[in-house]
């Protein structure tokens, strides 16, 4: 049986994907391209991860030999919810505030996979979450479910850009969408707003300078050069995507509670992390996204805002 675009929409909304897009599995030639180039100017930073792989980056018949297809999805996880901007607290990116969404799509992923496999025994599929060798933001314009803005993130024209996106890579063919017009147009707002100068250029953002890099993923000393610029930013940062137009205007109230802040993950006390053991460190964040940065990170941060 011949598995249809609509069964698959129809089976994603089910588990609450809010968009869906098709595209043809195909050699990201271009896209390698700028990825190198951006390895080559230095501006990913400590993230050696991204040098590994680049071929499977490019080909996913590599990730899965029968690869025809990848199903591009994203899921809303914006909140009606607001940082309070107290003296002494520190700000936490938005989609940080609930459960690892990691733990969320990957189960949501495997049930989509098991209901088409349920349709046609003869469906195979590999499917991502940021989080192996896939080009995830790539694939969402190629499937046209956004653009990528100048901040890098992808914006959808009817939701923003307060989504996760995940990937479906898989052996069936399916009637394949295009990616859509660039409608960020001669805005440089998310460019002006950054406060440490990461956006660089449009579309090319330089990790090194980066906040949401430098609090989570960086694993040395914030450099002193960035006193006074996180704006109390202590996971990630959401500035650019803030101040996004289409973001302003588009946003919409995601309907999973999961992505609500969980016992008020959305700001943290600096005091308290600087005081927090080990084991309330993983009790508190044990679902959440803030563990990435381990303890010693948090208390790096704290440190760091305290001392601006």
């Amino acid at each position: 049986m011949k598995i249809s675009n609509q069964q698959v929409v129809e089976i994603a909304k089910k588990y609450q994907f809010d968009l869906i897009g098709f595209a043809e599995a195909e050699n990201l030639h271009f896209e390698t391209e700028k990825l190198n180039e951006w390895i080559q100017s230095g501006f990913h930073a400590g993230m050696g991860y991204m040098i590994r792989n680049l071929e499977k980056r490019k080909d996913v018949k590599i990730l899965l030999p029968s690869a025809k297809s990848v199903v591009s999805l994203g899921m809303n996880y914006y909140t009606s919810s607001n940082h309070s901007h107290e003296i002494g607290i520190g700000k936490v990116s938005r989609y940080a505030w609930g459960k690892d969404y990691h733990l969320i799509i990957w189960e949501r992923l495997k049930k989509i996979i098991n209901e088409l496999k349920t349709i046609e025994p003869a469906f195979e599929a590999v499917s991502y979450v940021d989080t192996g060798p896939v080009m995830d933001k790539a694939w969402a314009v190629k499937a046209g479910i956004g653009w990528q803005g100048n901040h890098t993130n992808i914006i959808n024209k009817l939701n923003g850009s307060w989504f996760f996106i995940a990937n479906i890579i898989t052996n069936w063919e399916f009637e394949y969408q295009h990616p859509i017009k660039d409608f960020c147009g001669s805005c440089t707002a998310c460019i002006d707003a950054c406060p440490t100068d990461a956006i660089v250029e449009e579309y090319v953002l330089d990790s090194n300078k980066c906040i949401s890099y430098l609090t989570i993923e960086n694993k040395k000393e914030i450099p002193a050069e960035f006193k006074n610029k996180f704006e109390n930013w202590i996971f990630g940062c959401d500035i650019c995507q803030e101040v996004c137009p289409w973001n302003k205007k588009f946003s919409k109230v995601t309907n999973q509670s999961e992505f609500n802040p969980n016992e008020g993950n959305n700001e943290l006390n600096l005091n308290d992390l600087l005081n927090m053991t080990q084991e309330e460190f993983d009790q508190k964040f044990c679902e959440s996204p803030i563990k990435r940065a381990k303890l010693s990170g948090m208390k790096r941060n704290a440190e760091f805002l305290l001392e601006t």
